[in-house]
């Protein structure tokens, strides 16, 4: 087996059961100015660790639905993951990690905000 990319290491990261949570609900597409110009924020204990906007994508929105969309057949509600932004705990210096009793926070403009406790 040859070396993992950086493109299997997010896959892999959001395809365990709770790796990926999201909700409790979606919005549609008239609620979003633009989804090519979203801030997402991460905190972990109410200190920010990701900062970025959707602008910084290498392929924007309607490239990414295009180009998969050659390979799968997308229904309301179908979500597709991208890339993770710079801030993530391994690529820091020292490293960060989760622990039981942290709360990390997940919000998009215009969409919301996730708030989870993790847990052991």
């Amino acid at each position: 087996m040859g070396p993992i990319h950086a493109w299997e290491h997010n896959l892999l990261g959001k395809m365990f059961p709770t790796f990926c949570p999201m909700g409790p609900a979606l919005v549609t597409r008239d609620e979003v100015p633009d989804p090519n110009h979203l801030r997402l924020t991460t905190r972990l204990n109410g200190k920010t660790m990701q900062s970025a906007n959707t602008d910084d994508l290498v392929f924007n929105v309607a490239q990414l639905i295009e180009y998969y969309s050659q390979f799968y057949r997308f229904l309301p509600g179908d979500v597709i993951t991208t890339g993770s932004p710079s801030g993530v705990g391994y690529g820091r210096s020292p490293k960060v990690f989760m622990r039981a009793g942290d709360v990390i926070e997940v919000e998009v403009e215009h969409v919301g905000l996730l708030r989870n406790p993790v847990v052991s």
